[in-house]
Formats: structure tokens, C-alpha cells, sequence
């Protein structure tokens, strides 16, 4: 009787000693579960692109020689992704944001409509973080009006001319002419010539002044 008693003393001891080394498994076994459910560090790498590089951007809101004032906001969307060694660095989409840089109304007597405009920040599509940049000014310059205004000044000339011409002969053709040439000059300068407005959807093509550096993230 006292010799089975020593048996099962001796099988519940071993019981014991076991379970006191795979309890202490457990957490090891759970931490390596845990472990590998954990998605692995993105790692940051820092792309540039080069000064020069052209940017295609679509415009949010028109703008114009008439309608704009110096420094107003200006906002874009990139139409075409920017492409550094095969990988995209900054996708369609992207936002851009800038000012009005020059707004000039065209002269009466001088003078064409002309707007400027520069890009000074971008925002990658599907980022949170944003870029200063310099673009090169982007320029529009309404076409000239001259022969439309040596038109205007001719045709009253000629009708004065041939007026002068019934009553005095050379003489009053000289006179004439001045007369219609006088008042056909009034009108031109008491006209504007064209102003130039950039619509809303109008690709501008522009170009960095220095170089871009973007934050890539990778796996």
C-alpha cells in the first residue's frame, strides 16, 4: 500500500514538471502568431524630379486678362502621371495649386491683353502630404489687332476722301481723308483691344524651375 502511494506521488510530480515547461511555450507560440499577422514596415524613398521636366496640368477654374487680379488662387489637376525610371512619382490626378502672376487689360491706344501664371504646390493623388514647387510662368498674350484697326482707320478715310473729292478736287480729297481718317481713329482708341481668358479644362503645359523631390512609398 505504501509503495503504490509512492507511484502515483511520483506520476503527479511528473505531471507537475511537465506542464511547468509547456506553459511557458504558450506565449512564445502566440508571439509568433502575433508576429507574423503584423504587415511589415513600409520603407520611404525619396525620388527628384529634374528641373526642366514638363508638367501637364488641367485647369480647375478659368481664368483672364480681364477677369483676374495679380496673386489670385489658381488650381489645377495633373492630366499626364509623371514617370521617373519606370516608376510613377507623381500619378494623374495630382493636385496643383498656384497664383496669378500677371493680369494686364489690353490699352486703348497700346497695348495687348496678357495673363500669367505659376504653379508653387502639389499634392500626389491618394496623399496626404503636399510639395513646394517652382514652375516657370505660363503666358497667354491676345493675338494683335492691327490690321483690324488699320481697317477701321481706312474705310472712313476713303469715304471722306471721295466726299472732298465732290467738292474741291484734289484739295478737298486731302481734306476729306483727314476728316475720315480723324474720325475713324476716335473709334479704334475708344475701343480695347482683345483680352485673353484661359477656360475652365484647358491643359497648360509648364515646366519645373528646380528640381522636385517626392517621398515614394514602398514595401
Amino acid at each position: 500500500m505504501a509503495r503504490r502511494t509512492r507511484t502515483t506521488r511520483g506520476t503527479t510530480l511528473g505531471l507537475i514538471a511537465a506542464a511547468a515547461i509547456l506553459v511557458p511555450g504558450a506565449p512564445i507560440q502566440s508571439a509568433a502568431r502575433d508576429a507574423a499577422a503584423v504587415p511589415a514596415a513600409r520603407v520611404v524613398r525619396q525620388v527628384t524630379i529634374p528641373a526642366g521636366t514638363t508638367l501637364r496640368l488641367r485647369v480647375n477654374r478659368g481664368f483672364g486678362s480681364d477677369i483676374s487680379r495679380i496673386e489670385d488662387p489658381v488650381s489645377a489637376t495633373l492630366a499626364r502621371a509623371v514617370v521617373i525610371g519606370g516608376q510613377t512619382v507623381l500619378p494623374a490626378g495630382s493636385s496643383a495649386s498656384g497664383y496669378v502672376s500677371d493680369a494686364t487689360r489690353a490699352g486703348k491706344v497700346k497695348g495687348r491683353g496678357r495673363v500669367a501664371v505659376r504653379f508653387t504646390r502639389i499634392t500626389p493623388a491618394n496623399h496626404t502630404a503636399s510639395y513646394t514647387m517652382q514652375t516657370r510662368s505660363w503666358v497667354a498674350v491676345a493675338p494683335a489687332t492691327k490690321k483690324k484697326d488699320a481697317l477701321t482707320i481706312a474705310l472712313p478715310a476713303a469715304g471722306g476722301a471721295g466726299i472732298g473729292a465732290l467738292l474741291d478736287g484734289k484739295k478737298g480729297a486731302g481734306i476729306g481723308a483727314a476728316i475720315g481718317g480723324g474720325a475713324g481713329t476716335a473709334a479704334v482708341l475708344t475701343t480695347r483691344g482683345k483680352e485673353v481668358r484661359v477656360g475652365r479644362g484647358a491643359v497648360l503645359t509648364v515646366r519645373l524651375n528646380t528640381p522636385l523631390t517626392i517621398n515614394i512609398n514602398e514595401r
